[in-house]
C-alpha cells in the first residue's frame, strides 16, 4: 500500500468518528497550550530579570573588590594595576577615589554640592564614559562634569525657595531648573572643607570644564559628578586624609573597574582575574545564578505541564483502542489479503500522530494567543489597581522557540505511545475471528 493510500484510508475511518476525533483533539490542545503556557511564565519572569539586569550594570563590566594576599583580603593599589591591564581581552582599567568630605562648587553666583571623582580620563573615555559635548580634558586643570553638573548649581534665592517649598509640600515638588546655559569652556571653584579637632580648614581648586558627560540611561540615576585627572590625585588626598604624613600616592582606589573587550569575554576576563587572586563581581556571574534558579523553575513547570499531556493522551487510548476493536473485520480482511502486520501497525499510528500533531498546532497558536493578551492586559490592570501609570512593567509570558519545540515533541510523542498499544493490538488480530467479527 503506498502512503498517499495510506493517508486516504486513515482520513476515510477517522472521518467516520468525527465528534470522538475532535474531543480528542481537543484535549490534546488544552494540555499542549496549558504546558507553553504554564512554561512562558518561567521564561517571562527570567526574560525581565535579566533584561533589568543588563540595564542597570553595564555588561562588559567587571568590578574589582581587592585581591586575596595569603588568605587576606586588601584593596587594590597602583601596583596591582599592571596585572589588571595585562589580562587578556581588557581594554581599560578604570581607577577612583572619592573625596569623603564636604565638597562645594562656586560658579558665578551660583553654588552647589558635588562629589568630585578623581579618576583617569583617558581610562574613563576607553572604559564607558561618553560626552555629551565638548572634548577630552588636555590640561591638568580641565575636568568633565556629569550631565546633571548644572541643575545642582543654585542661586541663593532658588535653594531658598526650593528649601521653603519642601518643608511646605508633604508629596512630591518641582526641582529647580539650575543653570541653564552652556558650561564647556567656563571656570568654576571647589572648596573642599575639612574638620581639624573643630576647626575648619578649606582647600579651593579652581578647574576649566573641557566637557559635559553623556546623559545615564536610567531616567532615576542623577549625575552630578566632576571628573578630575588622577594628576592632582596625590595633592587633593593629602589635603582630604584626615590622617596627617599619608603618602596620598600610596592609597588604594576607591573603585577599580575593569572593562572587557566585548559580552562574549568578560565570563573569561572573570575567570582570569580571580585565577590571579581578584576578587571581582561581574554581570556574568549575577546571570548564572539566575539562570540556574529559572531552570529548576522551568523544569518544574514543564513537568507539571507534561503531566497534563499525559492525563490528555488517555483519550487518545481510549479512542484508538475503540477504532481498533470497530474495525476488526476490516483489519481482518487487510489481513486476508495480505497485508503486512508493520502496514496495519502504522496506520493507526499515523491516527494518533495525526491527533497529537493537528492538536500540538492548535495548542501552539491558542498559546501565543493567550501570551499576547497577558502580556498587554496585566500590566494595565496592576497599574490600574496599584494607582501607578506605566511604572509596572514586567513580560509575564514569554515563548522562545525552544519551548514550543519542546512542547510539540512531548505532545506528539505522549501521543504516538498512548496510540502504540492499540495498534500492536490491531496487527495480532487472529483473520478468523476478525472475520466472524469476534476479537
Amino acid at each position: 500500500m503506498k502512503f498517499n493510500d495510506q493517508l486516504k484510508f486513515m482520513w476515510k475511518n477517522m472521518k467516520k468518528n468525527r465528534l470522538r476525533v475532535f474531543m480528542t483533539i481537543l484535549a490534546t490542545t488544552m494540555a499542549c497550550a496549558f504546558l507553553i503556557v504554564l512554561a512562558s511564565v518561567g521564561f517571562g519572569i527570567q526574560k525581565s530579570i535579566t533584561e533589568e539586569i543588563t540595564s542597570q550594570q553595564i555588561i562588559t563590566e567587571v568590578r574589582v573588590e581587592g585581591k586575596e594576599i595569603e588568605s587576606s583580603a586588601v584593596q587594590i593599589t597602583k601596583e596591582n594595576l599592571d596585572e589588571l591591564e595585562d589580562t587578556d581581552h581588557v581594554t581599560a582599567v578604570v581607577r577612583r577615589n572619592y573625596i569623603d568630605l564636604p565638597v562645594e562648587v562656586t560658579f558665578e553666583n551660583r553654588k552647589g554640592e558635588v562629589s568630585p571623582t578623581i579618576t583617569n580620563m583617558e581610562e574613563e573615555l576607553k572604559g564607558n564614559l561618553k560626552l555629551e559635548k565638548g572634548e577630552v580634558p588636555k590640561a591638568q586643570n580641565e575636568v568633565i562634569v556629569g550631565y546633571h553638573f548644572a541643575k545642582s548649581l543654585l542661586t541663593e534665592a532658588e535653594k531658598e525657595a526650593f528649601e521653603k517649598e519642601m518643608q511646605k509640600s508633604n508629596g512630591p515638588i518641582e526641582e529647580p531648573t539650575g543653570y541653564e546655559g552652556d558650561l564647556v569652556g567656563k571656570d568654576i571653584s571647589i572648596t573642599i572643607i575639612k574638620d581639624v579637632e573643630g576647626k575648619k580648614e578649606t582647600k579651593t581648586y579652581t578647574f576649566s570644564i573641557a566637557g559635559v558627560a553623556a546623559e545615564p540611561s536610567k531616567d532615576w540615576v542623577i549625575d552630578s559628578n566632576i571628573y578630575i585627572d588622577e594628576s592632582l590625585k596625590e595633592e587633593i588626598l593629602s589635603f582630604a586624609s584626615m590622617e596627617e604624613g599619608v603618602d596620598a600616592s600610596e592609597l588604594p582606589y576607591s573603585e577599580v573597574l575593569v572593562y572587557a573587550s566585548g559580552l562574549e569575554h568578560v565570563a573569561q576576563v572573570t575567570n582570569d582575574l580571580k585565577d590571579k587572586g581578584f576578587m571581582v563581581y561581574s554581570i556574568t556571574e549575577e546571570l548564572d545564578s539566575v539562570n540556574l534558579f529559572f531552570n529548576v523553575f522551568k523544569a518544574g513547570l514543564i513537568f507539571v505541564g507534561t503531566v497534563a499531556v499525559i492525563i490528555a493522551s488517555i483519550g487518545i487510548f481510549n479512542t484508538m483502542t475503540m477504532a481498533v476493536t470497530e474495525r476488526t473485520q476490516e483489519i481482518g480482511i487487510m489481513k486476508a489479503l495480505g497485508a503486512q502486520p508493520g502496514i496495519i501497525r502504522r496506520l493507526f499510528l499515523m491516527e494518533s500522530a495525526y491527533i497529537g500533531i493537528v492538536g500540538s498546532i492548535i495548542g501552539v497558536i491558542i498559546s501565543y494567543g493567550i501570551s499576547i493578551a497577558a502580556n498587554m492586559l496585566l500590566p494595565i490592570i496592576i497599574d490600574s489597581a496599584t494607582g501607578s501609570e506605566g511604572e509596572f512593567n514586567i513580560t509575564f509570558s514569554y515563548i522562545p522557540v525552544s519551548l514550543v519545540v519542546i512542547a510539540v515533541v512531548i505532545s506528539i510523542g505522549v501521543a504516538m505511545i498512548s496510540g502504540l498499544r492499540p495498534a500492536v493490538k490491531a496487527t495480532n488480530i487472529n483473520v478468523l475471528s476478525a472475520l466472524r467479527r469476534e476479537l
